[in-house]
């Protein structure tokens, strides 16, 4: 499944936010991996981040990082970056993705 997240920065935190992205602690990837995450991008426009989440299961991921010591690490690090998260919804279901449109496939255009 594919979730969209949409977070705020705190004020000025934009440069240290990205700086701490360059690359995730090896032990958050082998978390992510456990809990079938295969992918997260983040785009940022201004202070506004839109997280794409790739997963099998995101409540079940969440839940299972909710006690995972590599991810309470690195909450407790990035949190002082992100100011909140816009809630989309209570469910993760609420989050899901579902293709609209999209221009290459439009055009006949491998993805």
């Amino acid at each position: 499944m594919r979730v969209a997240l949409h977070s705020i920065l705190r004020d000025g935190a934009a440069d240290g936010y990205e700086n701490a992205h360059q690359r995730i602690p090896d032990d958050l990837d082998a978390s992510f991996r456990r809990v079938g995450i295969s992918d997260w991008s983040i785009w940022r426009s201004g202070r506004h981040l839109f997280h794409v989440v790739e997963c099998d299961d995101f409540a079940a991921a969440m839940a299972a990082l909710d006690t995972d010591p590599a991810n309470r690490r690195w909450q407790e690090f990035i949190n002082r970056y992100v100011d909140h998260f816009e809630s989309t919804g209570d469910a993760a279901a609420d989050m899901a993705l579902g293709r609209v449109w999209r221009l290459r496939q439009q055009r006949g255009e491998r993805p």
